[in-house]
């Protein structure tokens, strides 16, 4: 109760300042569910997934700032708050932007602005732990023409929710995007994480974790959109959970039917895959393989609400596993 009293304190200020001087921006994810999953001890529910509460100010033409709060679950408390973000911009010049601080991070912000739906469902690198949305770190936008555009970043690697290892290492990587019109986007992005551990009371290096992942997408304004996913991790679990030889990959397509300015429809299915490890017989992912299915409508009545009524299912490879199988309504609401 005190986190949220100090949290709606300092929302109120962040008001007030925000009259003169700046932008208070905020998004909230709410939805009921059914779940039809066989056995399923928890029917239904409300459920109010995550807040995000930000001001953003602009100081010259050249340096901007935005910080950014993430109130959600984690596993001591329903409701808890994460700084997001806490970053300084520097627009070195039209074609170069440097970002520093607890930044938001490229890795898979492209698709899942393309995917439009992240109030219903998070991308499939962010929801697969192949990274974080934020971290902390250094990041360096460049646009090489009309076309093309790159960034590289040199981060902590453990994203906004624990900042630093003991050991200083660090994550390195970056994005190629190419829109040769403003209906296609191709992407392909690289990182490698490096870490250590205490083995005893050696400190050895952990094996590297690797991503990478390849995006392209056909965007037909206001009638249609479809976009495609690759995505692999080697020699890692999560990205904060590095093991040698463990692999994780799979795909993600989704489209979406544009009626009209206030009404669409949409799918996706993904794929995950692990594999086997040594002399396993069973891949080291395998209670979690398999494939989802999402389906929907959203209808959005005024700018800054999107309401949704959809279906998905998570088919697992493991038949001892049940298939998930839940019905929900979604709502977002952003200012």
């Amino acid at each position: 109760m005190r986190k949220l009293i100090i949290l709606f304190a300092l929302f109120s200020t962040l008001a007030v300042v925000a009259q003169t001087k700046g932008k208070v921006t905020g998004s909230l994810f709410f939805n009921y569910h059914l779940d039809m999953t066989e056995g399923a001890l928890q029917k239904s529910a409300f459920e109010l997934d995550r807040s995000y509460l930000g001001y953003d100010q602009t100081f010259s033409d050249k340096f901007s700032a935005k910080i950014t709060l993430d109130v959600g679950k984690d596993n001591v408390s329903d409701f808890t708050y994460y700084l997001k973000a806490a970053q300084l911009d520097y627009k070195a010049a039209n074609w170069a932007k440097i970002s520093t601080g607890m930044i938001g991070l490229n890795q898979f912000s492209d698709q899942e602005k393309f995917w439009g739906y992240r109030y219903i469902y998070k991308s499939f690198q962010d929801q697969h732990s192949f990274g974080t949305s934020a971290d902390l770190g250094l990041n360096s936008e460049f646009t090489i023409n009309k076309t093309l555009k790159m960034n590289v970043f040199v981060l902590n690697g453990e994203g906004y929710k624990k900042v630093q290892d003991l050991y200083g290492k660090h994550k390195v990587g970056g994005n190629l995007v190419y829109s040769p019109t403003d209906k296609y986007t191709f992407k392909v992005y690289y990182a490698e994480q490096n870490s250590k551990k205490l083995a005893g009371t050696t400190v050895v290096e952990n094996p590297t974790v690797k991503n990478v992942s390849f995006f392209a997408g056909y965007d037909n304004k206001n009638i249609f959109r479809i976009g495609a996913e690759y995505n692999m991790m080697n020699d890692g679990k999560k990205f904060t959970d590095p093991v040698l030889d463990a692999n994780l990959g799979g795909f993600s397509i989704y489209s979406a039917y544009i009626v009209n300015k206030k009404t669409e429809f949409f799918a996706r299915y993904d794929q995950l895959e692990s594999n086997k490890i040594g002399t396993a017989t069973a891949n080291w992912n395998a209670t979690k393989d398999g494939s989802a299915i999402i389906a929907g409508v959203q209808y959005a009545p005024v700018k800054g609400i999107k309401t949704s009524l959809n279906y998905r299912t998570w088919n697992y490879d493991l038949a001892t596993v049940n298939d998930n199988s839940f019905v929900y309504l979604n709502l977002e609401y952003k200012f």
